[in-house]
């Protein structure tokens, strides 16, 4: 406990160091979100609720939390939660389906000794946690792949205000381009680091690539990744065209009253 305070103070004084109020914000945002995650799981545990709508309502507010109480309400984050929230929106149809077919849902053969003294009939969905999952583990990625095409397209209206719309969308383009390959390699080295141990106990136990490929858990895992990419790959154009709209129609009002 004295370990984690520690780190938890460190971690606060590099932020407020470096980010002053906005990484106080950044640091209390993330408390923030726990409860919300924490909330979310609680709620998740009466059977009369569905875990995918309370998912998709935590995500909303989380995407608030990350968007407006870290950098406060104005264009860059409203263009940013609104393609956030279409995205997830385009997403949800895909990873209910996705979840539903590969059956990813519940546990692995690799879990189950562990499992087996708990009672899995607990009257909730695995079909429906199991998109949950996915779902929650897309929106941070989202979220920050749209504040990070909102804020420079932002600064380009703001040095160069008679830019026209499309090569501002063209622009945006340009920079999510740039971040779609390091993020989607985030994404994928994340899973590696956090699952280096399931790999190795994989090697000892003599697993081939076929089994390994095959398996519930790598197969979950690599299937969240795969729709972590495809949100951060759809977010890219959704953004770049909201934001030129959102900044051009601002930038045209503001010249028509400055006339």
């Amino acid at each position: 406990m004295n370990t984690l305070v520690c780190f938890a103070a460190i971690l606060f004084l590099l932020m407020i160091m470096i980010g002053g109020r906005k990484g106080a914000r950044s640091f209390a945002a993330l408390f923030l979100n726990f409860v919300i995650l924490f909330l979310a799981i609680l709620f998740m545990a009466d059977p009369n609720l569905d875990p995918i709508l309370l998912t998709l309502a935590a995500s909303a507010v989380i995407s608030c939390v990350n968007l407006f109480f870290i950098n406060e309400v104005n264009q860059k984050t409203a263009a940013a939660f609104i393609s956030t929230m279409i995205t997830l929106a385009m997403l949800y149809f895909l990873i209910v389906i996705l979840t539903d077919k590969f059956m990813i849902q519940g546990f692995g053969e690799e879990e189950v000794e562990e499992l087996s003294m708990f009672s899995l009939f607990i009257g909730i969905d695995f079909v429906k946690i199991g998109a949950s999952v996915i779902i929650m583990s897309t929106i941070g990625a989202i979220t920050d792949i749209a504040i990070s095409i909102t804020s420079p397209m932002h600064e380009i209206v703001k040095h160069h205000p008679n830019i026209k719309r499309k090569e501002l969308f063209t622009s945006g383009l340009s920079i999510g381009r740039d971040i779609l390959g390091t993020n989607t390699n985030t994404l994928f080295f994340a899973f590696f680091g956090s699952y280096l141990g399931l790999l190795i106990w994989f090697k000892d136990l003599s697993y081939s690539i076929g089994d390994i490929v095959n398996s519930k858990v790598f197969s979950a895992e690599i299937i969240t990744i795969m729709c972590a990419g495809i949100g951060v790959a759809i977010v890219i154009p959704i953004t770049s065209w909201i934001a030129a709209a959102f900044y051009i129609k601002k930038s045209d009002t503001r010249r028509i009253e400055e006339d």
